[in-house]
């Protein structure tokens, strides 16, 4: 039966690319020049680009087949051609989840502000000891704790593209344990969405003090694996976004595993090397030793890595 369904598709959409369980199509709604129509066979159809989606694909038939094509489709999947009143009424609208938010520790002291109390000076102390200017101050809107729960911390906040805080990073900067102590919410979240220019060249590092050394367009993974329902991945799919993939040298496989699943999605990716620069992080790097390594850095194609997969064993 999938490959009936296939051969019908197939005529309606053109050829296909199989990535896991997923079958890429062009898009008939948006007609991305990619293929960008994920087909799950037992579960429906979602576009990267435009979002249309649908848990029946003979929606997709019925919309753009023939007669015969319909037909041929109900004979095997028992499809009644008859729209319901819900499906008229609102397609395949899905409740969608409120947005993810939290609120700061009650503590929080920006370190934006132009009057600082005495209490700011260790955690001013430590940004200076990490390469942290005040431009990246003002940028990031970094703050710290002087008590409390997160007592001693430097706090990152990060806000969605509404502009509300929806996760934060709070980093020990004296002997509070351990180093890193973060709110108990999930973290499928894209880390400060609301400064990212999709349309630009977007580095992927692991933390955000990865982050503020690889420029202001960079995202930190917080330790995640991207798959293909994440949130991030799924931004970067719909804006075709060039990647740079910089993570931890001590990541080496899950950043291939990265790169492997960014090219099975067509995109344009770059593995950033940095174990021959004596750093083990990007955090490690100064920002202009980052940018030259960057600028250097050629894309990877299926060629290529499975080259850097075979000399990596």
């Amino acid at each position: 039966m999938d490959k009936q369904k296939l051969r019908i598709l197939r005529s309606l959409f053109g050829n296909y690319r199989k990535v896991g369980e997923e079958f890429l199509f062009s898009c008939p709604f948006c007609k991305h020049h990619k293929p960008k129509l994920s087909v799950n066979l037992d579960k429906g159809a979602k576009c990267w680009v435009c979002g249309w989606a649908t848990p029946n694909l003979y929606r997709l038939v019925r919309k753009f087949g023939n007669f015969e094509q319909r037909q041929e489709w109900k004979s095997f999947t028992n499809e009644i051609d008859i729209n319901t009143f819900s499906e008229d009424l609102f397609g395949d609208l899905q409740e969608e989840p409120a947005p993810q938010t939290v609120d700061l520790p009650r503590e929080f002291v920006s370190l934006a502000n132009k009057n600082l109390p005495i209490t700011s000076a260790m955690a001013r102390s430590y940004l200076r000891s990490r390469g942290v200017t005040r431009e990246d101050i003002l940028r990031w809107k970094i703050g710290y704790c002087p008590s409390g729960e997160y007592k001693e911390r430097v706090v990152v906040p990060s806000f969605n593209g509404d502009g509300y805080s929806n996760y934060f990073i709070a980093r020990s900067y004296g002997r509070e344990w351990p180093k890193y102590k973060n709110p108990p919410t999930a973290r499928d979240i894209i880390f400060n969405e609301l400064y990212i220019d999709w349309d630009q060249d977007l580095v992927i590092v692991e933390g955000v003090f990865d982050a503020i050394v690889a420029g202001p367009n960079a995202v930190p993974l917080l330790g995640s694996t991207i798959r293909e329902s994440s949130k991030l991945f799924q931004e970067i799919v719909r804006h075709d976004t060039p990647i740079y993939v910089a993570l931890d040298v001590d990541a080496e496989k899950k950043a291939m595993r990265l790169v492997r699943l960014l090219l099975q999605y067509d995109m344009e990716v770059y593995k950033v090397d940095i174990s021959d620069h004596g750093a083990t992080d990007v955090g490690e790097m100064s920002k202009e030793e980052f940018m030259q390594i960057k600028s250097g850095t050629p894309a990877i194609n299926n060629d290529s890595y499975l080259l850097h997969k075979t000399t990596a064993i």
